[in-house]
């Protein structure tokens, strides 16, 4: 498997955000059951699903923004001295003279 870019997750979050976020496409699939039935505008649909769709990039925008924003933190120097060097056995780090 090739490693993803950096840039290249948006559009498989922006896409999973969709499916987690179905439901809120009910209004629009209403409206469009409504213009088969009782003849309303289709228009009525196509704005309802662009709403949906401009919140939902939206989300995905402030999202993307937010996880952008954060830097990594720099490596810090392991001061725990049981686990800073190498293994020595029996070596005990409270006891100064019982090095082997």
């Amino acid at each position: 498997m090739r490693k993803p870019k950096k840039q290249s997750g948006f559009l498989l979050c922006f896409l999973m955000n969709l499916v987690l976020n179905l439901e809120w496409s009910i209004p629009a699939w209403i409206l469009l059951a409504l213009h088969f039935w009782l003849e309303i505008s289709i228009w009525w649909f196509a704005g309802a699903l662009a709403v949906w769709l401009g919140l939902m990039l939206g989300q995905t925008v402030i999202i993307k923004w937010a996880n952008s924003s954060s830097k990594p933190t720099k490596p810090q120097e392991n001061k725990n001295p049981y686990s800073s060097g190498p293994y020595k056995p029996g070596y005990n780090p409270t006891d100064g003279d019982n090095q082997k």
